[in-house]
């Protein structure tokens, strides 16, 4: 390992080498090389970055609300230059397939130029007159240090959910990237540097569990934003509230998408495919269980669903071959995900769930070390099996039957998930029906991925997220600013 990448922290404006426990190799999933090793910083290194944002915090917090977001803007034409570049560098060490890193790092793109409209998105309110001679106002100031705990499975995008909006809220920032995806985040700190923000705003902080216990234990730190398992995010959302510290906490989800009787499948069934296989099924967005209403749509469903799913090339995502096909699917991150994944499907077939498409054992030539599965496809599953109560996050997908709509969402609601959840139909009643009483935070009609756009807000109910304020968008300023309530009445000076 000697002549691999070693990487650093960026603390106060530099690069440095941190104080670590240990060092971690990182492997591209794809065939199992090792391709760097990534640095396991102690709590001290953490609280070196979370002090340096400390002392910036001052200066840049009462920088003009636009200056702040010229760098911002910087980084954001940086990225769209170079979008290849980093699309690769995600696509090695993720695995997600090269159409799916060049969306990601155009949300990216996307985050950034919203929250470089900070100057009007952070804008107060004010009453003239709100008693005799009075008047009231309401004005949203920055706060302090905030971290990021970021998980796997988008790299480039998630840390971008929150980043761009705390720094032009005047706020500074720690951010650990997963500890198994570090080198896309190196890569965009090096365009950090690049983009003049100013030493200690915007620190990286590398490491596994211990770092992140310390970057939530820090006094001077006033909130974390994390995404991840529903059990992780939860403790850390409830260890914040013991602190004090403001919290965004987004977990674990089982997306659904809703067949009605008058959907179009020839529209519909490429569109499902797209939703469940992107990233392998490793997305919070990722649809992994179908919901067929009534028997006849149930029954086209899964044939079709099931010919689709054998058209997904699955293959090492950067092979030149096949890099650019829209249909590719990649890796799962890990070996012991492979494991976890094979070990859920056999549960599913224990179970008594009918497995209409096996795919385990599959080989990727040329990538015998790769941790590569196949489209899986459980149909005749019921509500409450393990399949469908488990978040299996892998290239699954399970296949319910409902007799009418309020079956339908009663399967959806009844979840302990509620992160997103789509109908497809032709239907307004039942779009609207849908869309009012469906328990999720996210919904799509006739769209298979109801992720929103930068400008909107994203997150999930129930188990999904343990957060009152959701990522991205307006509504995000709320998280990283605090309300100022002032009431004011000037009386005429004397003489």
């Amino acid at each position: 390992m000697a002549d691999l990448p070693k990487l650093k922290n960026y603390v106060n404006g530099a690069w440095v080498e941190p104080e670590v426990s240990s060092y971690l190799p990182v492997e591209n999933p794809s065939t199992g090389e090792i391709i760097a090793e990534v640095p396991l910083s102690t709590p001290a290194a953490v609280g070196e970055a979370v002090e340096a944002a400390a002392a910036a915090f001052p200066e840049w917090s009462q920088t003009p609300v636009y200056r702040r977001c010229i760098p911002l803007l910087r980084l954001a034409a940086i990225f769209r230059e170079r979008e290849e570049e980093v699309s690769r560098v995600l696509s090695r060490e993720q695995g997600k397939s090269l159409p799916d890193a060049r969306a990601e790092i155009k949300r990216l793109i996307e985050n950034s130029e919203v929250a470089a409209g900070m100057p009007v998105m952070s804008q107060g309110d004010k009453v003239i007159g709100c008693s005799f001679g009075i008047d009231g106002e309401v004005i949203r100031l920055p706060i302090g240090v905030f971290g990021l705990i970021a998980p796997f499975n988008f790299p480039a995008m998630l840390p971008f959910w929150f980043l761009p909006y705390a720094l032009a809220t005047g706020n500074t920032f720690v951010a650990k990237p997963s500890e198994v995806v570090p080198m896309t985040m190196d890569l965009a700190f090096q365009w950090i540097d690049e983009a003049g923000f100013p030493a200690g705003v915007i620190n990286l902080v590398h490491g596994a569990k211990e770092s992140a216990v310390a970057l939530v234990e820090h006094p001077k730190v006033a909130g974390i934003s994390i995404v991840g398992r529903s059990e992780t995010v939860q403790s850390v959302n409830v260890r914040c509230a013991e602190l004090g510290k403001r919290c965004q906490a987004m977990g674990s989800a089982k997306n659904h998408l809703v067949a009605m009787p008058d959907a179009n499948l020839h529209h519909v069934i490429r569109n499902m495919t797209t939703s469940c296989y992107g990233c392998a099924g490793q997305r919070c967005m990722a649809s992994s269980a179908i919901v067929g209403v009534g028997d006849e749509m149930y029954n086209k469903l899964c044939a079709q669903f099931v010919e689709d799913s054998k058209n997904i090339i699955v293959a090492d995502p950067l092979d030149p071959k096949v890099a650019d096909e829209s249909m590719v699917m990649g890796p799962v991150i890990s070996e012991a995900s492979l494991e976890r994944i094979h070990g859920l499907i056999e549960t599913g077939v224990k179970e008594g769930a009918t497995l209409a498409l096996d795919g385990r054992g599959i080989k990727v030539e040329g990538c015998e070390g790769g941790h590569f599965i196949g489209p899986t496809v459980f149909t005749d599953v019921k509500p409450g099996m393990v399949i469908h109560d488990t978040e299996i996050f892998g290239p699954v997908v399970v296949i319910l039957k409902a007799k009418d709509l309020d079956e339908a969402i009663q399967i959806v609601n009844n979840h302990r998930y509620g992160n997103g959840g789509s109908i497809y139909t032709s239907n307004g009643y039942w779009a609207r029906r849908f869309k009012l009483e469906t328990l999720c935070g996210m919904i799509g009609i006739n769209i298979g991925i109801p992720a929103p756009v930068a400008y909107l807000p994203f997150g999930g109910m129930k188990d999904s997220q343990y957060a009152d304020i959701k990522a991205q968008g307006k509504s995000i300023v709320k998280f990283f600013t605090e309300e100022k309530i002032i009431v004011e009445r000037w009386w005429p000076e004397e003489g």
